[in-house]
């Protein structure tokens, strides 16, 4: 009977240990990170979720958002951090048109935003801006266009035979978009030799060769899978477009590490390795989980260049 009584009370304080231990045990932050509706930005928050689920977060996606849903949802503070590029936030969110390079795109876009609130982290090593781009059969039948230069004056030369140009809906009606570009490169584009189509069909009309050129992604991996020639914008039209993570200052003043954390992170990223992530997806048909966890399982980041584990959030 003593023997028993002695069991029952080293149980107890067995359990009472364990629930003591869970008390105290370290609250792992949450992190809620933004998705836009299309492949890369999904694939850059499920490798950002992953890397910082094995640093001690718990990540959040709230995926298939457009650009100003996201950006406002990250103003108003129901979103701790988007993956941005540069130029969105230059001229979409702060109507600036000046031509700028790379590096001061980013130090404007850094200083605008910090007045919202938002802090711009070390940089990725890709920009996915936009460019034209020619179907296989038509780069072979005219190989002098190397430029969208090139594409103009040749636009110019054949104007009767129809070339079509097709643009994703979206940069058909900006100003900074197709108005802006005619303009700067003086093309002769209008309704009669221009298509408007959903973004992913711009692909598959280049792939079928249903149109003369066509407006895609500069990390997009079908450019490679269906051998399209992607054409210098010898005029830099296009503004830049170098994506880094973007945090709100009031989370990242509570887990001032996160900044360390993620730079080795973006330094993995450069423009093919997004094609190539891209690829994985749109044309082969991966989940971006699997490709994300594959790719972070390959290219494990340096520990010298992490500041360790954690700290919970000190509660009041």
């Amino acid at each position: 009977m003593k023997t028993l009584c002695t069991l029952i009370v080293g149980a107890g304080l067995l359990l009472s240990g364990f629930v003591q231990a869970a008390d105290t045990a370290p609250e792992r932050p949450l992190l809620r990170i933004g998705a836009r509706v299309f492949t890369e930005h999904t694939m850059l928050a499920e490798l950002t979720a992953q890397y910082l689920r094995d640093k001690g977060y718990q990540v959040q996606i709230t995926g298939g958002l457009g650009s100003n849903l996201a950006r406002s949802a990250q103003e108003s503070g129901q979103l701790d951090m988007l993956w941005e590029y540069t130029g969105v936030s230059l001229v979409a969110y702060n109507h600036i048109d000046e031509k700028l390079d790379s590096e001061q795109t980013y130090q404007r876009v850094k200083e605008l935003d910090a007045k919202k609130g938002l802090v711009w982290l070390s940089p990725s090593k890709f920009n996915n801006t936009y460019a034209l781009a020619l179907p296989e059969e038509v780069a072979g039948q005219y190989p002098q266009i190397n430029t969208m230069s090139d594409l103009t004056q040749v636009l110019k030369d054949e104007v009767k035979e129809g070339h079509i140009v097709a643009l994703d809906t979206e940069f058909a009606n900006r100003s900074d978009g197709l108005v802006g570009m005619v303009k700067h490169y003086g093309m002769n584009l209008n309704r009669e030799n221009t298509r408007q189509m959903d973004a992913g069909l711009v692909y598959t009309a280049l792939r079928n060769g249903q149109v003369f050129a066509g407006l895609v992604y500069t990390t997009d991996g079908r450019l490679n899978a269906f051998k399209l020639k992607v054409l210098q914008d010898d005029k830099h039209y296009f503004p830049d477009y170098t994506a880094a993570p973007v945090i709100r200052r009031e989370y990242l003043d509570k887990h001032p590490q996160l900044a360390t954390q993620l730079k080795p992170l973006a330094d993995l990223l450069d423009d093919q390795t997004m094609r190539d992530l891209n690829a994985r997806i749109d044309v082969d048909h991966e989940s971006p989980t699997a490709v994300a966890a594959d790719f972070l399982s390959k290219h494990p980041i340096n520990p010298s260049v992490d500041d360790g584990p954690i700290k919970p959030e000190e509660k009041p």
